[in-house]
């Protein structure tokens, strides 16, 4: 036998559990070493070996999201030229779609998150038409299938006075996501229609969020109950409030957030 090997290690006063340290190593005396600190015991040259330290890189897992994604990189210059291409523009659909085109002409890809990016900077400067105009041109080409921009169609639509758009558009979106109709789209029709006087559009809206288990916000719990009233039917009124009303509200006090009891607003 040339070669003899033993684990080192001790006991942990703490937990009692054995723990290793290095590693005993013994070779016939002729044969070569490769550590520095040999200890002759007899026929055997023996030496320690300390257990390597190894940096393990781990590498965690990675959160994509949509500013992220490839080709993202001079994303706002391109919404910036859109906006200013289209501010220029006559409100001619022909005009419009003939410029937008010519802004995707040399795109490999579609600029979704570039389009995504003009749309907010138009809907923060109120040029409701312009958005109207652009999100119909990217739904033409099958682009921005999305809640959020069906969400800034509905308000473009309302804040344009566009009433009957705003309706259609409304039923697509019905008939073609019935069950993944997010809150928020339900949200904006009913809000939609409390801005133009509308309490029985809001009743019907209503009652699609109740057959589908949509549980209103508290803007939209608020509308609907002013709609009953509105129409009289102070019980049903009563009956949303007790059941969609919050219990309960945070405020903040000397520094801390206190949850206290709400008032209740129903009758009896």
């Amino acid at each position: 036998m040339a070669d003899l090997g033993l684990k080192l290690g001790f006991i942990n006063p703490h937990n009692n559990r054995l723990c290793f340290n290095g590693f005993l190593r013994c070779r016939r005396i002729g044969f070569p070493s490769l550590s520095s600190k040999v200890i002759k015991i007899g026929d055997f040259s023996c030496s320690i070996d300390r257990p390597m330290k190894v940096n393990v890189n781990r590498t965690g897992k990675r959160e994509h999201h949509l500013w992220m994604k490839r080709d993202s990189v001079g994303s706002g210059q391109k919404a910036l030229n859109l906006v200013r291409i289209v501010s220029r523009l006559p409100n001619e659909k022909e005009a419009v779609y003939e410029a937008l085109d010519k802004w995707t002409a040399w795109e490999t890809e579609f600029p979704l998150i570039a389009a995504a990016k003009s749309l907010e900077i138009l809907r923060k400067r109120n040029q409701w038409l312009r958005i109207i105009q652009v999100t119909k041109w990217m739904l033409s080409k099958g682009q921005g299938l999305t809640m959020g921009t069906y969400d800034t169609l509905l308000l473009a639509f309302d804040m344009d006075g566009r009433l009957d758009e705003a309706e259609a558009m409304w039923d697509t979106i019905l008939q073609t996501h019935t069950r993944s109709v997010s809150k928020r789209l339900f949200s904006r029709m009913i809000s939609l229609y409390d801005h133009h006087q509308m309490p029985n559009k809001i009743i019907e809206v209503f009652a699609d969020m109740e057959e589908l288990g949509v549980k209103p916000d508290d803007d939209t719990v608020k509308r609907i109950a002013r709609a009953f009233g509105n129409l009289g039917e102070a019980e049903k009124r009563n009956q949303v409030l007790r059941k969609y009303e919050r219990k309960w509200k945070y405020l903040h006090f000397n520094g801390e957030r206190v949850r206290t009891r709400t008032t209740p607003r129903w009758d009896g």
